[in-house]
């Protein structure tokens, strides 16, 4: 909003401001502006227009941040989901994940599910207590992505059934834009894009060793870019899981901005919360002893691109030049990868437990006194960081534009390091030194944070509020797309 005042008004942009707005309710609004416009002039504006009732589909921040009613609504929707793997137990990626979470939660709520996906080898669908929920299962193609010409045909079969869709989702590309192009009730959510890939690819060649190959050619990854700009064109509407990807849609990629929709990711909160007896217990069966002043954890996939060929120099390092802190501390590392084996070369101070499932992962955030997560992937929102924040865990990871933007948004939620060795040994010394009371502190705002902004619950509330808006878009009274804020 501040950066469309300020253009209209010809104002130059040189700082950052932060300005802090409660103008809904008892929510606080976030707003960063690049301008250099005085402080009161923005916040008059908002003054001026806080009673206003606000078109939701021209919101330009998180719908997070918007208090919608949960299980109010008289109107059950019929919604086809496109996703190309439905999650198995612990082996879920965060898109999976997202699908699982919001998709459940709106089953729960009344809603029609039909799911169009892959079906996993030697593996089934999970069974669910719920008779809304259908999934229909194609086999992949050879590059493990959805049979487009078949789950058309099982789309359209169920689309003339009873009545049609009022409204379908796809997971990214689930649906390729061949077959969107035409739908005017769809949504996309966008999980990483190639102009966020391209700062990927930039970190990947700065901490590349002198012997590897360059992994990927920066002017392809352009060509990507400017391939998305043109086919992104062809999807009616745009969730973008984290402020900066909107911001890119918007700008970069010019997609109008009533078109573009800020929804944060959420994590189930019912699963991930604080649970000091938990965290003991987890503790106790792996053996860690009391002794140690200082408990890290990661989780997620043990992979390069994940940051950790970055943690393993760190602390190898770290461990060779300070006794004390080798004495003192000790790392848990929940997932699986080829990192796995080569975090056991640094000695009993690196616990490996392998994947998790959800209970266990609450267990083991408990269990630690801040989460690491040194990607090095700038794309999409980290589940594992909510996951995190949720139990009440602060945490540390890498200073990439979704993460700073989003998540940790400055130093009382925890600690940011640029993706190199000696940044993010900084970083864990600072850690070190702090201690448990300052962690549990740091740890404590972000659950506050993260209840309003981050559960499944806050998620899928402002999805609902999103399909029942554009499934009614063409009528004059769609009093779903209108959000009318109440003052005390």
């Amino acid at each position: 909003m501040a950066k469309d005042q300020s253009t209209a008004f010809g104002f130059r942009c040189s700082c950052y401001i932060l300005v802090a707005l409660s103008a809904f309710s008892s929510v606080s609004l976030l707003y960063w502006s690049h301008c250099s416009i005085p402080f009161y002039f923005h916040v008059q504006t908002v003054e001026q227009n806080q009673n206003q009732p606000i078109n939701l589909l021209s919101f330009p921040s998180a719908w997070n941040h918007l208090s919608f009613p949960s299980n109010t609504t008289s109107k059950i929707l019929k919604i086809a989901l496109f996703v190309k793997k439905w999650p198995h137990e612990s082996q879920a990626g965060g898109l999976e994940r997202h699908a699982q979470t919001l998709h459940l939660a709106l089953a729960k709520r009344g809603h029609e599910l039909h799911i169009f996906t892959t079906s996993a080898q030697n593996k089934s669908v999970p069974t669910y207590p719920m008779s809304n929920l259908y999934f229909h299962l194609s086999k992949p193609t050879s590059a493990g992505l959805l049979d487009q010409s078949l789950v058309w045909k099982q789309f359209q079969a169920q689309n003339s059934t009873g009545k049609p869709f009022d409204m379908i989702h796809t997971e990214s590309v689930g649906l390729m834009y061949t077959r969107a192009r035409n739908l005017t009730n769809l949504a996309v959510s966008w999980h990483g894009i190639a102009y966020e890939a391209i700062h990927t690819d930039i970190i990947q060649e700065i901490v590349r060793a002198p012997d590897e190959h360059r992994a990927y050619e920066l002017t392809e990854r352009t060509t990507r870019v400017v391939e998305e700009v043109k086919f992104f064109q062809n999807y009616a509407h745009h969730v973008a899981t984290s402020d900066h990807v909107g911001d890119v849609l918007k700008r970069i990629y010019m997609i109008p901005e009533e078109r573009v929709h800020i929804i944060l990711n959420g994590v189930d909160e019912e699963v991930f919360r604080p649970d000091f007896s938990e965290g003991k217990d987890f503790k106790f069966k792996f053996g860690i002893p009391e002794s140690k002043a200082l408990v890290l954890g990661m989780a997620g996939r043990l992979v390069k691109d994940k940051g950790h060929p970055l943690m393993f120099e760190a602390l190898k390092q770290m461990f060779a030049e300070n006794s004390r802190f080798q004495e003192s501390v000790i790392v848990l590392v929940a997932g699986d990868g080829p990192w796995g084996a080569r975090y056991k070369d640094l000695g009993p101070n690196l616990l490996v437990l392998g994947p998790l499932d959800q209970a266990q992962l609450s267990r083991f955030y408990n269990a630690i006194d801040i989460f690491v997560n040194p990607t090095l992937r700038a794309q999409g929102l980290d589940h594992t960081l909510l996951e995190a924040i949720l139990c009440g865990t602060p945490v540390i990871a890498t200073r990439l534009a979704s993460i700073t933007g989003s998540v940790i948004i400055g130093p009382k939620m925890g600690y940011t390091f640029s993706p190199t060795v000696d940044s993010l040994k900084q970083a864990l010394y600072r850690v070190w030194n702090d201690g448990r009371g300052i962690l549990e502190k740091k740890g404590q705002v972000g659950r506050e944070r993260g209840l309003k902004l981050f559960t499944a619950t806050k998620m899928a509330d402002a999805y609902e509020r999103m399909f029942l808006c554009i499934s009614d878009s063409m009528k004059s009274d769609n009093e779903y797309c209108t959000y009318k804020p109440s003052f005390g």
